[in-house]
């Protein structure tokens, strides 16, 4: 059979055919050539080398080949916020890897210790390893200071930016951190710079030494801004309360403007406490301090003998505002109020200083002033005293004052005041107080108002001054005052009835009273100066004298007097309805005084030591010998008036202060003590008879390393009402658990043999007083003692002290404290001593100084028998 083929149609099917078989084979080639194009035109972002900023001391090596470049010698590599600094430092720019290590000097030893910083952070190890892609590293032998913390760490992965894994660390606040004193070993942890570390299991060294100190976790704040945080209690035990835990609580850190503590105690007896204390502080505007402690003191078992319970409490509250703040208007607070008991039975602090105050006092004022001709000052203040012995409080709530600029009514504002006439000047002021006196036990209580008296008192004062002869001046005033009162007595007379006293009786209402007084001085200034031949240590001495002569007259204000029947015999006595008023009562006998006063100051003019000096030195060698006394012409006996006389001075270059008093009386006195209307030299005596003296004496000396400690204060001292210095001893707020450190940036660097070979600092503080009593001719001395205080520096780290008083009258020991402290470098030591009297005692602490692991401290103490 023939077919009959048509090569064109064949043709055409068979590139067909071809063409589809090799589509998939051509379309799968040009994919592949295209894939390749795309890869060799993506240009990845490569670490760049010109990016790196570097420099070495000794050399710098690029080897392409490795892709490496080392650093050696002092040598640095920084890139964009990585700062690396080391003796070694090789860069893998290929991996984006960097190392960097120590080297070896030419003695042997190892220097150059890598410092990496990145941020905030630094770290100091002995070699590391970073990656710049992964920001991940491996450290070993880190060092980080972290605020007062150190942190070594023998192994430390860095896992980003901000957290860190450590192996076998030590974290101390030790400085030396090469070899600490002390230092908590953690095993392994989490590190977040200027945050915390979270430890696993941890335990205490002390020179390298294991302790049973021993967490199975552990948590360190580092932040350096203040953190709410758990304040761990101290944990002890009491002979007469028991177990106990004390000073536990939680510290709040709302804002940079204040904080707020509150700490509690707790006994297995049942007694407990609570504290409540907070600082605030707005700055240019004002600052302060608010403290509230109570404590419930049970002693005994109850149903037993000698069970008792009580509560104490005390207030404290300082606040000051900035000068700046409000030139207009100021407000400021000193608030130390509560039992009167408190400093001698309070378990939370060995306060003697302020057991041996028996004051309380406190204040609160506002005042204003509004500006302008004549300007006004209007101030608002409550106040309170409260006697710790007797129980006694005074409050005066509130007392409202005012009082108006002086006025020139016959000159012009500004302008010269010259003559009697143009220097009349008046003012006016008032005063108004509300007056409560109460005791401790009805404090706080609505029975505290119910004696309460409240009065005013107005005043008018009128002054002028001129000059007589050129070396005279003179001066005349006048004074008008008027009470206002809410309250006056009346007093019944005798009941013939009953034969019995009459009674006084209180009218409650409005009433007033009015006196006034007229007065004029004339004084001058007289020198006296002797020059030494030239060439003497002392080149002049001058001696200024000021006497003044003054009159004074007062007139009689009979009007405001009433009688009343004392006696079944018809006697009578005179009394005025304004007898207790607080403002004092109307004068009722007129007197015309003459007063006579003479003041002295002698100082000296001397060569100064130092020859260079251009100008001499002046010194005083007399502060002050002042006479005073008066005469009554209006008196019908008795007209002179006791001599008082006083003087100071201070020498020793101004470290013995000399104060002297002395009353003199020109009369006599009879059989009975009493005086009489004849002048004792008539009486068989001399010119005057001493009837007092006083001597006081203090001195201050310290060495001159010592300067810096002689002049703290002890803040719990003056805030609770007691002494600046240490004559009564030093406190102890058991509520703080550490002391304060005030080291000098000096003390605090890294300490060399050089600075242990030095002087003994000391300090040695005397006050001696003595009184005479010679009124009634008894001739008695009504004290004599002395009281000293001192501190030695046996060296640098090494504090003994000791205060204590002998009383010549009664030939005894006053209160005895013995104290010594030790500086730890970390830690620090103190241990104080009351041997004998009632507050016998003693307390020891040792701790760490920094507030970081305040925590970490030990503390016993044996408290005053409370019942004495």
């Amino acid at each position: 059979m023939h077919i009959k083929i048509n090569h064109r149609i064949f043709f055409i099917k068979t590139l067909c055919l071809i063409t589809f078989l090799l589509l998939p084979l051509f379309v799968s080639s040009q994919e592949k050539e295209i894939d390749s194009i795309q890869n060799d035109t993506i240009n990845e972002e490569k670490f760049l080398l010109d990016k790196v900023n570097r420099k070495a001391k000794g050399f710098i090596r690029i080897n392409n080949k490795k892709k490496t470049i080392l650093l050696y010698d002092n040598a640095e590599l920084k890139y964009m916020d990585i700062e690396l600094r080391a003796g070694i430092i090789e860069f893998d720019w290929e991996n984006n890897i960097v190392s960097a290590g120590r080297i070896i000097d030419s003695l042997g030893n190892v220097t150059q210790t890598p410092i990496f910083k990145q941020g905030m952070d630094e770290v100091n190890p002995d070699s590391l390893r970073y990656n710049f892609d992964t920001k991940k590293a491996l450290i070993w032998n880190s060092r980080s200071e972290q605020s007062d913390m150190n942190v070594f760490s023998e192994a430390t992965k860095k896992e980003n930016d901000s957290i860190y894994f450590i192996k076998e660390a030590k974290v101390t606040t030790s400085k030396n951190i090469d070899d600490p004193e002390y230092y908590i070993r953690i095993r392994s942890g989490k590190f977040i710079p200027k945050n915390k570390i979270i430890a696993g299991p941890s335990n205490l060294y002390i020179y390298d030494v294991p302790t049973p100190i021993f967490l199975p976790f552990a948590f360190f704040p580092l932040n350096e801004n203040r953190n709410s945080g758990f304040i761990f209690p101290t944990i002890g035990q009491n002979n007469n309360r028991g177990y106990f835990i004390q000073n536990g609580g939680y510290y709040f850190a709302p804002s940079d403007f204040f904080d707020l503590t509150l700490l509690g105690d707790y006994y297995t007896n049942g007694s407990y406490g609570m504290r409540v204390e907070s600082n605030y502080k707005k700055r240019y505007s004002y600052s302060g301090r608010l403290s509230f402690r109570f404590e419930n003191l049970i002693d005994g078992e109850r149903g037993l003998p000698g069970y008792s319970k009580s509560d104490i409490y005390n207030i404290r509250w300082s606040h000051s505002q900035d000068s700046k703040a409000n030139p207009n208007s100021r407000f400021s607070a000193s608030v130390n109020l509560g039992s009167s008991n408190y400093f001698r039975e309070s378990l939370n602090q060995i306060n003697t200083p302020n057991f041996l105050n028996n004051t309380l006092n406190s204040s609160i004022s506002y005042s204003k002033t509004f500006r302008g001709y004549p300007s006004v000052n209007l101030s608002l203040t409550a106040s309170h005293s409260q006697n710790t012995r007797t129980k006694n409080v005074n409050l005066i709530l509130p007392t409202f004052q005012g009082n108006v600029e002086r006025i020139y009514p016959f000159v012009k504002k500004n302008a010269q005041k010259k003559g009697i006439l143009k220097n009349i000047n008046f003012q006016y002021t008032f005063r108004g107080e509300n007056r409560i006196n109460t005791t401790d036990s009805l404090f706080l209580k609505k029975e505290m108002f119910d004696d309460a008296k409240y009065g005013m008192k107005h005043s008018i004062p009128i002054s002028t001054n001129f000059k007589v002869f050129k070396h005279f001046s003179v001066s005349m005033n006048g004074n008008f005052d008027e009470v206002w009162t809410g309250s006056t007595v009346f007093k019944n007379d005798y009941d013939l009835t009953n034969n019995t006293q009459g009674t006084k009786e209180t009218i409650k209402g409005f009433d007033r009273y009015s006196q006034y007084n007229f007065g004029m001085s004339i004084g001058t200034t007289i020198y006296g100066l002797f020059n030494f031949k030239e060439g003497k240590n002392i080149e002049s001495i001058r001696h200024v004298i000021r006497p003044s002569v003054s009159y004074n007259i007062r007139p009689s204000f009979e009007e405001y007097y009433d009688t009343y029947i004392i006696d079944a015999n018809g006697n009578t006595a005179e009394y005025t309805r304004f007898e207790d008023t607080f403002f004092g009562r109307p004068s009722k006998v007129y007197s015309s005084n003459i007063g006579i006063n003479v003041s002295n100051n002698i100082e000296a003019k001397i060569r100064d030591k130092d020859s260079l000096a251009t100008e001499s030195k002046k010194i005083k060698i007399l502060n002050n010998l002042n006479f005073s006394t008066s005469y009554n012409i209006a008196a019908d006996s008795l007209n002179l008036s006791p001599i008082r006389m006083t003087a100071g001075t201070t020498i020793f270059e101004n470290k013995l202060n000399v104060n002297v008093g002395a009353t003199f009386d020109p009369y006599s006195i009879n059989s009975n003590g009493i005086r009489i209307n004849k002048f004792n030299i008539n009486n068989g005596g001399g010119l005057v008879r001493m009837t007092s003296a006083n001597v006081n004496l203090s001195y201050s000396i310290d060495s001159k390393s010592f300067d810096s400690d002689t002049k703290k204060e002890n803040s719990e001292n003056l805030t609770g009402g007691g002494r600046s210095d240490d004559l009564f001893g030093q406190s102890q707020d058991l509520t703080r658990s550490t002391f304060d450190d005030n080291d000098s940036d000096d003390d605090k660097s890294k300490k060399n043999i050089k600075e242990y070979i030095n002087k003994i600092g000391w300090d040695l503080r005397l006050a001696h007083s003595l009184t005479y009593l010679n009124n009634r001719g008894q001739k008695d001395i009504g004290s004599n003692s002395l009281m000293f205080s001192g501190n030695l520096m046996l060296s640098k780290k090494w504090k003994v002290g000791g205060s204590s008083g002998f009383d010549f009258k009664n030939k005894g020991f006053t209160y005895t404290q013995l104290r010594f402290e030790r500086d730890l470098d970390s830690w620090k030591m103190n241990f104080s001593w009351v041997p004998f009297s009632v507050r016998e005692s003693w307390y020891f602490f040792i701790g760490i100084k920094s507030g970081f692991l305040s925590d970490l401290k030990y503390d016993k103490r044996k408290e005053p028998d409370k019942r004495l």
